[in-house]
């Protein structure tokens, strides 16, 4: 059919799995997409009953019949793609009715196939975007509200001082704990309101952030820290302090943590989706390292502010790190288990 190869030439190009079937339920149509979704040429699909190739062949069968029959729009439903001597794979399938072109076998039904666990991402970095939105506000109308009794309280410690000078100097120490400690929280509140300030955005090169960064950890806590650099990897644009910031957290919270190694890799990945927005070149930056992993009671709230897994760690972190990295479009993964936990970061190439 040249006229329906024409009339989907557009989903060629689309990165979406999508399948065109006919009245009996026949594949007539596979882009690209979906020959490497399902494993398949195109010429072993077409031709073929599409419930089948399902788990859910009967259930499936039913709700494609069903959307054809009452004109549903659309209608979604999650299956499991089988085929012999692979493991099967969990999809959503959607189905979304099309008028016919008039002839025998002309497609009247379009499918739309994704990954689960692709969704599962999306709806993960949505609501890491919500939750640090949040918490970012509240953290900064508490910080505000903090710094100004922090600030009186250590006036008075002063004032207190000066007086204890005179008739009991031994008890100066007291004061200095409690303007040290002042000092110490109103640090900490700056940390907080810190991320407000908008990135400034320039020419920058990943490997020289990396390097810097690879310096001072070095430096700080004396452990060997790899790297696995792409040297084809392009230009990126970006705010250097606050990359190098985001990279940093990382990479200290790893050393931190107890790791003896840590290693940096960077890698281009085309066709990607951020945050729902698909880019054509993406960097994937990652931090690995040896540590004890991520504890299985903070996994969800890890970029949350003040939530840290080791003793004296203020939690903030992690939290900035995302601030940071989203503020450039970009998202922060991870996967952990015991001696080995990488990091992700996912930052659009323009």
């Amino acid at each position: 059919m040249a006229s329906l190869g024409r009339a989907f030439a557009g989903l060629d190009l689309l990165p979406t799995a999508v399948v065109a079937l006919d009245e009996a339920l026949v594949v007539r149509y596979a882009n690209p997409a979906a020959e490497s979704l399902l494993d398949t040429g195109a010429k072993s699909l077409l031709g073929q009953p599409f419930p089948p190739l399902f788990a859910e062949r009967v259930a499936l069968e039913r709700s494609l019949r069903e959307a054809r029959a009452i004109h549903w729009d659309y209608a979604a439903q999650n299956v499991s793609y089988e085929r012999a001597g692979h493991e099967a794979v969990p999809l959503s399938c959607v189905i979304t009715g099309i008028d016919g072109f008039g002839a025998p076998g002309a497609p009247v039904l379009l499918i739309e196939l994704r990954p689960l666990e692709q969704l599962l991402r999306f709806a993960r970095e949505e609501r890491q975007v919500f939750e640090q939105q949040v918490n970012r506000e509240l953290i900064r109308n508490l910080a505000h509200e903090i710094k100004n009794p922090l600030g009186g309280l250590r006036g008075s410690a002063q004032l207190l001082e000066r007086e204890l000078a005179r008739d009991k100097p031994e008890l100066r120490e007291y004061t200095q704990v409690i303007i040290k400690e002042s000092d110490r929280l109103q640090a900490l509140m700056d940390r907080m309101l810190a991320p407000s300030r908008a990135p400034r955005i320039e020419p920058l090169g990943i490997h020289e952030i990396l390097e810097h960064v690879r310096a001072l950890v070095s430096a700080e806590f004396g452990i060997e820290v790899g790297r696995d650099y792409d040297p084809s990897l392009p230009e990126s644009h970006g705010d250097r302090e606050q990359l190098i910031q985001a990279v940093l957290n990382i990479a200290r919270n790893a050393a931190q943590s107890g790791a003896r190694q840590v290693a940096f890799r960077t890698r281009a990945v085309r066709q990607v989706t951020i945050l729902r927005r698909r880019h054509r070149l993406a960097l994937e930056l990652q931090v690995v390292d040896d540590g004890p992993g991520v504890p299985d009671e903070i996994r969800d709230r890890i970029f949350n502010p003040l939530v840290s897994g080791r003793q004296g760690g203020t939690g903030l972190g992690l939290s900035l790190a995302q601030t940071f990295v989203q503020y450039h479009q970009g998202v922060i993964e991870f996967e952990s288990r015991p001696g080995r936990t990488i990091f992700r970061i996912l930052l659009p190439l323009t």
